[in-house]
């Protein structure tokens, strides 16, 4: 199920006695966690009805224990394990454990093993909440959760979907936001959940009750670049100006953020220009494939057009490799970031 899934259950009162939250999107393992613990303690004494576990720490019988206690002064109680990936990991010594050791482990009793034989018959008035950041899915209680329903898949979420998940976290916030203004803050605050929803907080405070969350909010309260900024980079490499495209960087470029906004943004733009040339090529229509870009008005749609008669489909492709380039070069090498970036628009502009 997905995490949405399992926090509207928990949001009715339907919990089920076991879950296995499991994904490397820790935002997302916390907040159905939180929810399953709320719903499960309810009014009760959480001191008397709640234990937390951390795998590797805590012995598999005693979690087994604690899920078969009866509840006091409560209808149910709520069991947490934490680290559940700890219990995949090779034994003291070994190096790494190969593929018949780890069989063999389960066959003598792992914690998974035991866990899984707990969840054919489990305590319905506990819910044990297992959670793990990456498990190996041939565990028999990883197979067994996602064939009976109760495995919470809490996965990075892709760019499409990243800003899907922004226009429903504004709307919940009583803000409204258009796709582009999504779009945006996902390249420049993305792709952590974290990162995000700390952004968003920020927007939420910043232009005040039910006023809608637009790009200058965005430029404002979370990074002072603007698309402007963007499409002006874009222009001077088009025109393979490189003068012009290093003002424009000496101007954007925040030396306190490493240029990543700068560089998620540019990134943003030129994959709205990939999308809508491969539509365009596809045969879809001009508002199909401003529709399919990302562009939810007029006059994005307009500006993409021109971008895209001006700049052919190959080198907008060459654009996005070397971009993926200079992302990887900014994560992970020591070199000064506003060097990187100008030679990411050198080679742009070659």
């Amino acid at each position: 199920m997905t995490p949405a899934q399992a926090i509207e259950q928990a949001r009715r009162g339907k919990l089920l006695p076991v879950y296995l939250v499991a994904g490397e999107e820790r935002f997302l393992r916390d907040e159905v966690v939180s929810a399953l613990r709320e719903a499960s303690l309810g009014r009760g004494v959480a001191a008397f009805n709640e234990d937390k576990f951390t795998a590797g720490e805590a012995d598999v019988d005693a979690i087994i224990a604690a899920a078969r206690t009866v509840p006091m002064m409560a209808p149910r109680r709520f069991v947490l394990v934490r680290g559940a990936e700890r219990w995949d990991g090779p034994a003291p010594g070994d190096g790494r454990r190969a593929e018949g050791q780890q069989e063999s482990a389960e066959a003598d009793g792992s914690p998974f093993e035991r866990l899984a034989s707990y969840a054919a018959a489990p305590v319905d008035s506990t819910c044990l909440v297992v959670v793990g950041a990456k498990l190996d899915g041939r565990r028999k209680l990883v197979l067994t959760a996602r064939k009976q329903g109760f495995l919470v898949a809490c996965d990075p979420l892709d760019d499409r979907s990243l800003a899907g998940w922004i226009v429903e976290r504004c709307a919940g916030k009583g803000h409204a936001i258009d796709r582009d203004a999504a779009e945006l803050l996902a390249a420049v605050a993305g792709p952590s959940l974290s990162a995000l929803d700390d952004a968003l907080e920020r927007l939420s405070l910043y232009v005040g009750a039910a006023v809608p969350i637009d790009e200058e909010a965005i430029r404002s309260c979370v990074t002072r670049l603007r698309t402007a900024d963007t499409w002006a980079l874009v222009d001077a490499v088009g025109a393979r100006d490189l003068a012009r495209a290093l003002r424009t960087l000496a101007d954007a470029y925040d030396p306190r953020e490493r240029g990543l906004p700068l560089l998620g943004a540019l990134a943003w733009s030129v994959r709205q220009l990939a999308r809508f040339q491969a539509a365009r090529d596809s045969g879809a229509s001009f508002d199909e494939a401003a529709r399919r870009a990302g562009a939810f008005n007029a006059y994005r749609a307009r500006e993409l057009a021109a971008k895209a008669r001006a700049i052919g489909a190959a080198e907008v492709q060459r654009w996005i490799l070397v971009l993926a380039e200079a992302d990887v070069a900014l994560k992970s090498s020591r070199r000064a970031a506003d060097v990187i970036l100008e030679d990411m628009l050198t080679r742009l502009c070659a």
